[in-house]
């Protein structure tokens, strides 16, 4: 099977186009130069060219802060180029996924996202990646559509990699602990998108590791397990803080558990705990480092 990757340089499309290889399918993995969703109209010339079997989108705009100040470079590569790749799919009949985010949805209620639960994002990013789902399964009434959140993984900029920077220099950190969600390996991610692909799946459904936590549980985890495989961590402390002290320009949902109750079924094996897959991810970052 040929399957298209975009944002294959990111840290959820690299291990994805690791994954798949590894199934034995026929990767493409355009770069920038060669897919630059920043520029919606070239983005249908570039899919048709390829005529995947399946194209799965990982790329996005996902500065969340950021997204306040420049909406328009947002809306283009979250909905404008989604289109685009949903109707050059459409127009020769491949198949697409389109990845998503938590940040659809307001955070306002305290039980776990389904997938009928009603969008209703807070900040720009949030609305331009629902506003890239509606617009997707509009021209793509057979696209796949997959929420996650919290992402993480050995590749490129992330929370995990933020927080060990931090302690190994600082004594004390301090993080906010009243915004719950639940933390993701992009490997345990793209084992998903390959049974759902591998299953020629449609619809909408979500995926994140097991459990819950609030970044400070989070950052509180990174610092005691990755001291556990060999990172330098000379942080003491790690304080709690609420988002009030730590202000940002976008607001951030507050509560935006998923709920993975449809998706369990199609797994081929129980889904992870999220500190298991940290605690895996951090000893595969370590050794990687260790060899480089």
């Amino acid at each position: 099977m040929k399957v298209l990757v975009t944002g294959s340089t990111g840290q959820l499309g690299g291990e994805l186009v690791r994954v798949l290889a590894g199934e034995g399918h026929e990767i493409i993995a355009p770069d920038r130069r060669e897919l630059d969703l920043a520029f919606p109209e070239k983005v249908g010339d570039a899919i048709r060219a390829r005529e995947a079997d399946w194209v799965i989108n990982c790329a996005a705009y996902t500065q969340v802060d950021q997204a306040e100040a420049e909406p328009e470079l947002a809306y283009r590569v979250n909905r404008d180029s989604a289109a685009g790749i949903a109707r050059a799919v459409s127009a020769y009949g491949g198949r697409m996924l389109q990845v998503s985010t938590d940040f659809i949805f307001s955070g306002k209620q305290s039980c776990p996202y389904t997938e009928e639960d009603r969008p209703d994002p807070v900040n720009v990013y949030g609305q331009s990646k629902w506003e890239g789902e509606r617009v997707v399964r509009e021209i793509l009434p057979g696209a796949l559509i997959l929420r996650t959140a919290w992402v993480y993984g050995s590749r490129g900029a992330n929370f995990v990699r933020t927080i060990l920077m931090a302690a190994a220099s600082r004594e004390e950190l301090r993080v906010v602990d009243d915004q719950i969600g639940t933390p993701s390996w992009t490997a345990d991610i793209s084992r998903t998108i390959q049974a759902l692909i591998r299953g020629d799946r449609q619809g909408v459904y979500h995926f994140t590791n097991e459990g819950v936590a609030s970044w400070y549980d989070f950052a509180c985890a990174i610092t005691s397990l990755g001291a556990s495989v060999g990172f330098p961590v000379v942080a003491r402390r790690v304080l709690p803080i609420p988002s009030a002290d730590y202000p940002t320009q976008a607001i951030r949902p507050r509560f935006s558990v998923l709920d993975k109750q449809k998706i369990r079924t199609l797994l081929p094996a129980p889904i992870p705990h999220w500190r298991e897959s940290l605690h895996a991810m951090l000893k595969e970052l370590y050794q990687c480092e260790e060899s480089s």
